[in-house]
């Protein structure tokens, strides 16, 4: 898939822990190198995220999330300026502290606010783009198939109810992540994907992140090393269907 009007979004994973190894980027070095490959490829957007958040892995506390996550922003301002930045956070401590290092980027949260009440409120009075992903749980449940009656209505009732919280905290530019991968079976994930066009009645951006999520690749009895060309099909459908933008680890 091409940028054009669907933005790429490329993942960086500044930990050793995330599940997709090439996109790991633990040092200055891998860093600059998982960044020029990104931008090469045509990423219109980086997204940093210093907690890995694959079935399974262990949280960290902000002070170590921050340890991550500073060096990079300051590798991105001295020899990167003007690349947009997103970062992959739901803790409110680390937005005020990246915005007070870099500036502007956009928060990407898995948590759609609800891990840390002061997140709405800090990025509605920062004026930051935010990214609100659907989920059930917590940080250890997130990954749980959830039963759903009917997952589209689920995921519709999520925004309806976040739209309220976002206005009410000011937040005015957010962006729809239905959550694949999150919360959700194989085959509610993949009943999500075929019905997405529903999502375009809140009239938000949507972001798609399919990139080697496991009811791609697991019901096809491939891995995530394996499943390029399924992703592909995947995002490129997704393009069609409407998506804003494509998370993905290109």
């Amino acid at each position: 898939m091409e940028s054009g009007t669907t933005k790429i979004m490329g993942i960086v994973n500044l930990n050793a822990d995330s599940f997709y190894e090439p996109s790991r980027a633990a040092t200055e070095a891998a860093f600059r190198r998982r960044v020029d490959t990104l931008l090469a490829q045509g990423a219109d957007i980086l997204d940093l995220g210093a907690v890995s958040s694959r079935p399974g892995a262990a949280d960290v506390g902000a002070d170590e999330e921050w340890v991550r996550l500073e060096p990079a922003l300051e590798t991105l301002r001295r020899h990167y300026p003007g690349v947009p930045v997103s970062i992959d956070t739901f803790r409110s401590s680390i937005v005020v502290m990246a915005y007070q290092a870099f500036g502007r980027f956009w928060v990407n949260d898995i948590s759609a606010g609800e891990w840390d009440e002061a997140m709405l409120p800090v990025v509605g009075r920062l004026g930051l783009r935010y990214v609100a992903m659907h989920h059930q749980g917590t940080f250890e449940t997130m990954h749980d198939d959830y039963v759903y009656e009917d997952v589209v209505e689920s995921v519709k009732q999520f925004f309806r109810d976040f739209a309220v919280r976002a206005k009410s905290a000011g937040v005015a530019d957010w962006i729809l992540d239905p959550g694949f991968g999150f919360s959700k079976s194989d085959r509610d994930n993949q009943t999500l994907f075929d019905r997405l066009d529903e999502l375009k009645s809140f009239r938000r951006p949507i972001l798609v992140g399919v990139s080697r999520k496991r009811f791609i690749w697991r019901p096809r009895l491939l891995t995530p090393a394996t499943c390029d060309a399924v992703v592909r099909e995947y995002e490129e459908r997704a393009a069609a269907m409407g998506a804003a933008i494509i998370r993905t680890h290109l």
